[in-house]
């Protein structure tokens, strides 16, 4: 099986959003944001007609989520330092004796452990490779979601295709 890999990383593949990491019970960073971007590697089989699929359909869904994500202050649901209330127009984000407010239009909550590049990357992830059916049909057998919070600087997650019981 003939494989190619494609990477997508154009320069509307970002979103700019706030967070802070939580370290301990007890620590976590200040409010501050960062310019994320993404970058997806695909490799695919070569169908006949010498190309994979269309690889179109990615670009934009990862296009969509990076809108999804642009200018919110994230807060992770599922961290088990971070207790959030919500009330109509404000959200509150309780950590270590600290009453955190946000207004509700400007948070969004996302199913994640920490407000972190590891957690954005596999939740991209996770978004992308949802339908086994799909990738099964577009001949997938690996996708790569990297999340950058600056230069240099970024966490990555990997689907692989199980190999064949023969």
């Amino acid at each position: 099986m003939q494989t190619v890999t494609l990477e997508l990383f154009k320069e509307n593949m970002k979103f700019s959003a706030g967070h802070f990491t939580i370290f301990s019970a007890t620590e976590r960073e200040r409010l501050h944001g960062h310019n994320f971007n993404v970058h997806v590697t695909i490799e695919a089989q070569i169908l006949a007609n010498g190309m994979c699929f269309d690889y179109g359909l990615y670009k934009r869904r990862i296009e969509a989520l990076c809108r999804d994500w642009n200018e919110y202050f994230i807060l992770p649901t599922r961290s088990p330092h971070l207790r959030i209330e919500e009330s109509e127009d404000y959200l509150y984000a309780h950590f270590n004796q600290e009453r955190i407010p946000f207004l509700r239009q400007d948070v969004l909550l996302l199913p994640i452990e920490n407000a972190t590049v590891e957690e954005f990357s596999r939740l991209f992830l996770e978004k992308l490779t949802e339908d086994p059916d799909e990738l099964a049909t577009w001949g997938l057998v690996a996708v790569s979601v990297k999340v950058f919070s600056g230069p240099g600087q970024c966490a990555a997650c990997t689907w692989r295709k199980s190999p064949s019981v023969i």
